[in-house]
């Protein structure tokens, strides 16, 4: 295995794909993805629509808004996916023509445009952050957190995020980075732990 102290982090490119789709159902559990899915569809599915999102540049899982942590050999050892929220609105769009094309979802752009938002537009958010099981404990996630608190500084924004009110290593990682708890928010028709990384 390559030396930890040599891990990269830099910009994901379309390529990296599959590992990015791989993160976001990582991320949001087998419940959330198979309430995605639904009855007539497999998680395959829902894997395959995150891998064509995140090889797109108008998504909010865009290999765009994504950054790795790479070994010298180039394997991603960690995927984090974070933007400003005030883009949400508009990136999402393209996750909802693929659930509408792929799992029948059937959404109007009206009830597209009523659902609340896992962010607002006065915060960056970071949505997905995941370290692979090889390379866990190494402190990647953490480096990625800081990563995306970069990027957060850079627009002025505190960087937020949802955590699944029963994930307390989640929890745990996210107050060690120095998050606070600000409250609750729904996402995928659960209610997450709303953070906030104070700026």
């Amino acid at each position: 295995m390559d030396n930890d102290n040599e891990i990269i982090i830099g910009d994901a490119v379309a390529a990296d794909a599959p590992v990015i789709a791989d993160a976001i159902l990582a991320a949001v559990g087998d419940e959330i993805t198979m309430h995605l899915a639904g009855e007539s569809h497999t998680r395959r599915d829902v894997h395959a629509i995150f891998a064509r999102l995140a090889a797109r540049e108008d998504s909010q899982y865009s290999y765009l808004n994504t950054r790795v942590a790479r070994t010298p050999s180039g394997e991603v050892a960690g995927v984090c996916i974070s933007y400003d929220g005030v883009r949400l609105r508009q990136l999402r769009r393209s996750f909802f023509a693929e659930a509408n094309a792929v799992l029948g979802w059937g959404m109007t752009a009206d009830e597209i445009e009523a659902l609340p938002g896992e962010t607002t537009p006065d915060e960056f958010y970071l949505d997905t952050l995941m370290t692979l099981p090889a390379y866990r404990r190494r402190g990647i996630g953490e480096s990625l957190i800081s990563d995306a608190a970069r990027k957060a500084a850079a627009a002025g924004k505190p960087l937020g995020l949802l955590c699944d009110l029963d994930n307390d290593a989640a929890r745990r990682l996210y107050e060690r980075a120095g998050f606070r708890l600000r409250g609750q928010r729904p996402f995928a028709n659960h209610l997450m732990n709303h953070f906030q990384l104070p700026t």
